[in-house]
């Protein structure tokens, strides 16, 4: 599987990730948002190590060169 994320979306996704599944993760008073929240924290953070994003793949970008 070929990398198509670039450091600085790396770093951003993992403090995303890091937010959303802390915390202070932001808590609504829908039980299905939060698990919405906690479900993107988690993909954030594997997209994060893995330096992969399956949306980009689709549409075809490749930000590792940024």
């Amino acid at each position: 599987m070929q990398q198509n994320l670039g450091k600085i979306d790396r770093v951003l996704r993992f403090a995303l990730a890091v937010w959303w599944l802390g915390p202070m993760a932001p808590q609504f008073s829908f039980e299905w948002a939060n698990i919405l929240v906690a479900a993107v924290g988690w993909i954030a953070l594997v997209e994060s190590f893995l330096g992969v994003c399956w949306l980009h793949r689709f549409f075809g970008i490749d930000n590792k060169n940024q």
